[in-house]
């Protein structure tokens, strides 16, 4: 195999790599891998622990990164690229973030405890200038390829304020993320939308957590990525054993290490010279110049001949880096080696390994470390101090430009339900909003871009995308909509489409609008992205989604339809648990409106919400069941109350013994099972919780300042407090009752919750609503029993 292989037509050159820079380049590598190795060391046996528990840090993981990353962050990035770093490389993010002054000795010291340099790269947690955080293996790479698609919707648009250049989406990863299903999800995705400006560079290693990978695997993941439409370039072998292979007995060399599996090659690397030499000479040793040449290298100039691969040699990489000019995605597939320069390097089981601290001793000398030098950035090197000071100084990267953006805000205008009908649903209530806000030509409406995995019309985007169209780097006719066979959906893509039409693959929508909604610190694009999918399956992208608002991405999230009141579709579509979701996921407001004007009161505080600097994500759990609509005005109070997340749509009376607490749809039920109550149970009132999120936040929040002199009644307690002390409450929710069975707590009331706990069924709402005990005959049953157990004296 050559050195390096790309795919047919790819622009590449390779450059001359003058030799300060190399000398310089390889002084910072040596100093990247001892501050990483130091830093876990430090960390694991140094720094007093109070709880027992191992800390971790993986050196192994991060040794075989230390050659790319220094020649990205020192020689190849320029500050327009943003980088994902693969999650257990992140000592080495950090050491070199403290080379370029951005990160403090003090964070590296804490590093994996409290307030310290992140276990993985964090945008939130840490402070030394992450791009993408990582962590959960794969997605920080797929995020590449959408950050790369909203990098060209913002150009395309003229979106970005001020000077916000275009850079390239980095990833590097390790080769054991590829078992990720999500990134070929990705890959498909991104060639639909042909994107480009994407790089991954693969840590080939070729081991995972518990072992060695298969030998075939370089070919499949070519294979894959060129019928993706990336270039892949393959760096194999450095310099020194490129010479090899032109001397005599070299082509027998090279042929016996790409014959070698890889489990013999990394247990080669563990042993060494002597090991190597036997090997070679009992496999190879007859082939004319082969004994010849092994006898040139003494044991240990051997063993770094053997492991002398692509990845960890500075030239080949910048010949590659350097040598790829084009936009094409392009995938480099370096080989390293796990725990390189380490004393576990290549063991099957070093994936969790730490050196001792004889063996840190060791390695500290041969890295010419005094004692109590340790943390000197620049010391025990060959070139002087202010020499590497003045070349880092001079590296693309450190430029001194803005990296991450705060563009304005953008107002908000009044935002008012359509034009009232005696019934609706809350889903078609959206939809028809979004289509009034489409009409609009301001600043605001340019903004707003919406996104859905291929439910665009079934969850009412039609009207918006009709009139705002579908976004396309090229544009293209919709056939349909110039025939015969004319269409109600105009379907024609152009770079002004402010809609992003996504496959079904549902993890791709949360990245999406994590690129989205990561759009202005990133590109310096302030944008208002809106996401629809049927509320069911969140729970098939919910890692995407955490690790949306892990990084604090800015987007609205619609789950539509919800809830068994999606009755035909049957169980595999009836989503249960989905609030229990949004009440726990942090960044994330939860709202369940009833009616369509509490979703135009929401969805205006929403696109405020997410453009605050303390704000975050919302979402909105809507139903297609139509009920019907109360004709009232949102009055600024109603409007506040809508989105402090409940008020009382019928007022109890003063002192009243019952309440009835609703979310939803089941509204309408509460309304009914009222009107049967009212001449048994006088004063009794209807309380609707638009968001059991807020709520919920806002009382823990309340109790924790009980005692601190600030304690202020929570929204909860304000409305509990208009019935009696010792009322009892009935709740009801199209889900799972944990959703409202917490409003108990508040007032010490009891409270008997009613809701979804099993899956569903095709049927008609009547039926469905009757076998999941959630009807009106259910509430009055309910109550019913309640009364019959306060007159006996018992519990029900």
């Amino acid at each position: 195999m050559l050195n390096t292989t790309t795919s047919p037509g790819t622009n590449r050159t390779e450059p001359y790599i003058e030799p300060g820079k190399l000398r310089n380049l390889h002084a910072l590598e040596k100093k990247i891998l001892w501050l990483s190795s130091w830093i876990i060391h430090n960390a694991n046996h140094l720094r007093p622990k109070r709880d027992g528990l191992k800390v971790g840090g993986h050196q192994a993981s991060s040794a075989s990164v230390v050659s790319i990353l220094t020649a990205l962050f020192f020689d190849v990035l320029r500050p327009e690229d943003r980088i994902a770093i693969k999650p257990h490389a992140s000592p080495v993010f950090h050491a070199i973030q403290y080379l370029n002054g951005r990160q403090s000795l003090e964070k590296l010291q804490n590093f994996r405890a409290f307030n310290g340099a992140q276990a993985y790269p964090s945008r939130t947690k840490d402070t030394d200038d992450v791009d993408f955080s990582t962590g959960s293996e794969g997605l920080g790479a797929a995020l590449t390829i959408f950050s790369s698609l909203v990098q060209e919707y913002a150009a395309a648009k003229g979106l970005s304020d001020g000077d916000a250049a275009k850079g390239r989406m980095i990833a590097v990863l390790g080769d054991a993320e590829l078992d990720e299903g999500n990134l070929y999800e990705a890959l498909l995705e991104g060639w639909k939308h042909t994107v480009r400006n994407v790089w991954w560079i693969v840590d080939y290693n070729r081991q995972s957590l518990d072992r060695v990978l298969e030998d075939r695997s370089s070919q499949r993941i070519q294979e894959v990525l060129q019928a993706m439409g990336w270039n892949v370039v393959v760096l194999k072998y450095g310099k020194r054993l490129q010479h090899a292979f032109a001397r005599e007995g070299g082509d027998a060399l090279l042929q016996w290490i790409d014959n070698c599996p890889n489990s013999l090659y990394s247990a080669l690397v563990y042993r060494g010279g002597a090991a190597w030499r036997e090997r070679l000479n009992a496999d190879i040793g007859t082939i004319a110049g082969v004994r010849s040449m092994l006898e040139d290298y003494d044991d240990d100039a051997l063993a770094a001949l053997m492991t002398n691969l692509a990845g960890h040699d500075i030239e080949s990489l910048l010949e590659a880096f350097h040598g790829t000019r084009d936009e094409t995605s392009t995938c480099f597939l370096a080989y390293t080696i796990k725990g390189y320069g380490l004393p576990f390097a290549g063991h099957k089981d070093n994936h969790a390994a730490l050196m001792s601290v004889e063996q840190m001793d060791l390695f500290k000398r041969s890295m010419g470390i005094d004692d109590g030098e340790e943390w000197d950035p620049l010391g025990g090197l060959a070139v002087p101090a202010a020499e590497l000071r003045e070349f880092i100084a001079a590296s693309p990267f450190a430029r001194s430009v803005t990296r991450h953006y705060e563009p304005p805000a953008i107002a908000i205008p009044a935002i008012s339900a359509p034009s009232r009908s005696r019934s609706a649903s809350t889903q078609e209530g959206f939809g028809r909003i979004l289509s009034d806000i489409a009409r609009t030509q301001d600043d605001f409406a340019r903004r707003v871009v919406t996104t859905s995995p291929d439910v665009t019309i079934s969850t009412n985007l039609g009207g918006w995308v009709n009139r705002r169209g579908v976004f396309g780097r090229r544009s293209s006719t919709d056939d349909f909509g110039t025939t015969e066979m004319r269409s109600v959906q105009k379907w024609a893509l152009s770079p002004e489409g402010q809609h992003i039409e996504l496959g079904i693959a549902e993890n791709n929508l949360f990245l999406t609008l994590t690129a989205l909604g990561l759009s202005a610190p990133l590109h310096n694009a302030r944008l208002l992205p809106i996401g629809t999918v049927y509320d069911t399956f969140i729970g098939r992208g919910l890692d995407a989604l955490n690790y949306g608002c892990y990084q604090d991405a800015r987007f609205l999230l619609v789950g539509t339809p919800s809830g068994i009141s999606l009755a035909p579709e049957g169980g595999a579509h009836q989503s249960t648990i989905t609030p229990l979701i949004g009440i726990g996921q942090p960044k994330l407001r939860f709202f369940e409106p009833s009616y369509v004007d509490e979703v135009a009161a929401i969805m205006h505080w929403s696109f405020e919400y997410m453009q605050l600097k303390d704000g975050g994500s919302v979402y909105l759990r809507l139903s297609t069941r139509r009920i019907e609509q109360p004709q009232r005005e949102m009055t600024a109070d109603l409007a506040a109350n809508v989105v402090a997340g409940g008020y009382w749509l019928i007022e109890p009376a003063p002192g009243a013994t019952f309440a009835l607490i609703c979310t939803g749809v089941v509204v309408a039920e509460a309304i009914q099972a009222l009107q049967e109550l009212r001449e048994d149970i006088e004063g009794i009132g209807i309380l609707v919780v638009t968001s059991s999120d807020r709520l919920h936040a806002e009382w823990l929040a309340a109790q924790r300042g009980q005692g601190s002199g600030a304690r202020t009644l929570a929204h909860i307690e304000k409305l509990l407090a208009h019935v009696s002390p010792d009322a009892t409450l009935v709740s009801v929710c199209d889900g799972h009752p944990l959703n409202l069975s917490w409003l108990g707590s508040v007032a010490r009331n009891r409270i008997f919750p009613i809701g979804v706990e099993r899956f569903g069924q095709s049927g008609d709402i009547p039926d469905i609503f009757a076998e999941h005990q959630i009807d009106c005959d259910a509430i009055v049953d309910r109550v019913a029993r309640i009364l019959v157990g306060k007159v006996e004296g018992r519990a029900d």
